[in-house]
């Protein structure tokens, strides 16, 4: 009651009956995330079946005003803020991420707060459209109904949030699945998320694996999905959507991986680009969507810069991602690490640097792959794992046309001092971001829009300015004012007589 949501609004479809946990739903767990096995999300009733339909007060009618509910992502993001230093220990232990990266990914999500909640202020008011004398013309955007949030392990909180933030400012209510690798982070969240006024009737945790998140798509009373991962699951997730013809057409919002590349021509600065590659490739252990994986670096400086960025490499610190001076940290969980290392010892004969590293945890070294061309790498290997080929000058436009050819369209980086190039590259790249004389991660919202296209995903792009358009449905009310005998004040006379 009292909420900045309204307190009419209906409540997300449930996972399973019973009563108890008043949103939050429990389920199946793995086991240890992470460095020691993490307390549970607040317990709740497991799927028993298909959720009830969504009470159509909130998702149909955005019962709360558009301030009201931008006013709650404000005091989300104070509370984010208050509590930067317990979040961060959250993710360093659970998401093992180094401590620059805990603290960034708390300012990313206190960002997509502030920045969802000032767009929908401004964008989401209705507006007056042209007409001819004696009509009045207007467009309503309204919720679609209830959103499943399904968001990866690598970002926990800043992709969760961004997700969960967006839906529920465009008024709709929110079954958000987290990665079963990282379930802590967004129960706090969420628990935050209440604490700022948002009720449990509006926002739901639905904690478990791959059955969980298959349920919710598959439910027709889902409205909509937002989805941040694989391009296999995403292309699952629009089967399922598709596949029932009874229920209605809803928005798949994705945004997956990508064989990210960087450009480097012979007037790039090499110990920039050195630099820019640490930072693209090894940051974060690799594990960001972001990531570069495949350097492009012409033949002719190519020993200069791969002899530069092998000493580069030598200097970085593996290690327990708690420790300040650590600059790389364990993959995500054994799974992962035991998948990339089996890659990378297959490959061999193609390294041609490799890190060592700590005996004991899920560590992947850091190693250079040599490839004969573009086309060899085929998948995306979300590791500290670095393919390498080289091009001739007056080859730019072929090799761009083999990184398009590849299907991908996340990001990509540019190092040239040349102008022209840089304009050739950014008109001839199928790439959602392109990065130019600059490391390729670290996207800020607001500035630097987030998102791909081909096999990277649907668009609109996450951080940017058209992205809450696609969690609303536009409604066009078109009205005659002649119809009142002439006069349209009599349209707001009020029925006293039950007429």
């Amino acid at each position: 009651a009292g909420s900045a949501f309204g307190d009419r609004g209906g409540r997300p479809p449930r996972l399973g009956g019973g009563g108890g946990g008043d949103g939050l739903f429990l389920t199946r767990r793995r086991g240890s995330c992470g460095g020691g096995t993490p307390p549970p999300p607040p317990a709740a009733p497991g799927p028993k079946g298909p959720p009830p339909p969504a009470t159509p007060a909130h998702p149909g009618g955005a019962t709360a005003p558009v301030a009201e509910r931008a006013a709650s992502l404000d005091r989300l993001a104070d509370l984010l803020e208050r509590d930067t230093q317990s979040l961060m220990a959250i993710l360093v232990h659970e998401a093992r991420k180094t401590i620059p990266d805990a603290l960034g990914e708390v300012r990313e999500a206190v960002d997509f707060c502030r920045y969802y909640a000032a767009e929908a202020r401004v964008k989401l008011a209705s507006l007056a459209l042209p007409g001819p004398t004696g009509e009045r013309n207007e467009l309503h955007l309204v919720g679609r109904g209830t959103f499943a949030c399904i968001a990866p392990w690598n970002f926990p909180l800043a992709i969760f949030i961004g997700q969960v933030a967006a839906a529920l400012v465009t008024g709709n209510a929110v079954i958000a699945k987290p990665a079963p690798q990282t379930p802590r982070i967004p129960a706090r969240a969420v628990a935050l998320a209440h604490e700022a006024g948002v009720p449990a009737a509006v926002l739901a945790l639905a904690i478990g694996g791959g059955d969980i998140g298959d349920a919710l798509v598959r439910d027709p009373r889902i409205a909509g999905v937002a989805f941040t991962g694989s391009t296999a699951t995403a292309r699952r997730i629009a089967r399922a959507l598709l596949g029932d013809e009874t229920r209605p057409l809803v928005p798949l919002i994705a945004e997956t991986g990508g064989i990210n590349a960087m450009i480097v021509d012979s007037t790039a600065l090499t110990e920039q680009v050195v630099q820019d590659i640490i930072t693209s490739a090894f940051r974060s252990a690799g594990q960001r969507c972001s990531a570069l994986r495949l350097l492009l670096v012409q033949e002719d400086v190519a020993a200069r810069t791969l002899d530069m960025l092998k000493g580069a490499m030598d200097a970085l610190v593996i290690g327990d991602p708690a420790d300040p001076a650590t600059d790389v940290g364990p993959v995500i969980d054994t799974a992962a690490r035991d998948r990339l290392e089996a890659y990378r010892l297959s490959m061999r004969d193609r390294w041609l640097h490799a890190l060592p590293v700590p005996a004991a945890g899920d560590f992947v070294a850091p190693t250079i792959i040599q490839l004969d061309k573009i086309a060899d790498l085929q998948q995306e290997w979300f590791g500290p794992l670095l393919h390498v080929v080289t091009w001739r000058a007056g080859d730019l436009a072929a090799t761009i046309a083999a990184v398009n050819a590849l299907g991908y369209g996340l990001t990509m980086g540019l190092h040239s001092r040349i102008a022209s190039v840089a304009s050739a590259v950014g008109e001839a790249a199928n790439v959602g971001n392109l990065y130019i004389n600059r490391s390729m991660i670290g996207a800020i919202v607001g500035s630097q829009p987030f998102g791909g296209e081909g096999r990277s995903g649907t668009g609109f792009k996450a951080g940017g300015p058209h992205y809450l358009l696609r969690f609303i449905h536009e409604r066009t009310i078109s009205t005659d004012t002649t119809s009142a005998g002439g006069n349209a004040s009599l349209l707001s006379i009020e029925d006293v007589g039950g007429v």
